[in-house]
């Protein structure tokens, strides 16, 4: 059977969104090449007519996947005045903590992405930078805007390592507030804060 020409791109657009998905949900490195190509119905055998090695579609996730993160937490010029405050309530969601196969990569995948090549680093570095760069001159603070992505990773990392619900809500709610609290980036009544982003 003779498939048509755009066969093999749209196959790898496939393997790429599949490869992110159990990726991000239980990590790259034990994920075997014949599950992630059974995962679209595939062979194993049919993965390097599509990347040169598992590394390769590795650096392929996270150039996407950053890219992806950066545009939407970033925004542009048309963006709110309160972007930045959405975003983080968004982030630091009990959804999202709950669902990493869907989410930011960088709690899913971080110690895996810092044990990468240099290019799949410096991929992370540079939408990280742009990313540092949107949120610094809408909070007014270059510092204040590193230590908001640290702090909402962290909280992720933590949140998806308890056990309890109630303790993962915590570590989320509790990031928030000490976000609204020291950077005042929203002023919603805390009542309404709170339970929109739980």
């Amino acid at each position: 059977m003779r498939y048509p020409a755009s066969h093999k791109e749209e196959t790898r657009k496939k393997l790429l969104a599949s490869a992110r998905a159990i990726a991000k949900k239980g990590g790259f490195g034990i994920t075997g090449v014949d599950e992630l190509m059974a995962s679209i119905g595939l062979t194993g055998g049919a993965f390097y007519g599509h990347f040169r090695s598992k590394d390769d579609l590795f650096a392929q996730l996270v150039v996407e996947e950053i890219a992806n993160s950066t545009e939407m937490l970033a925004g542009n010029e048309d963006s709110p005045p309160d972007h930045v405050a959405k975003r983080l309530r968004s982030y630091l969601s009990s959804a999202h903590a709950a669902n990493p196969e869907t989410g930011c990569v960088l709690p899913a995948l971080g110690p895996e992405i810092a044990r990468a090549a240099p290019e799949v680093r410096a991929t992370v570095e540079e939408g990280l930078k742009q990313l540092q760069k949107s949120w610094s001159g809408r909070i007014g603070n270059p510092d204040a805007a590193w230590a908001l992505i640290a702090q909402c990773v962290g909280a992720l990392v933590l949140a998806r390592c308890v056990e309890t619900e109630r303790t993962r809500k915590d570590i989320l709610a509790s990031s928030r507030r000490f976000i609204d609290e020291t950077h005042a980036l929203d002023t919603a009544p805390a009542v309404g804060r709170k339970r929109s982003a739980e």
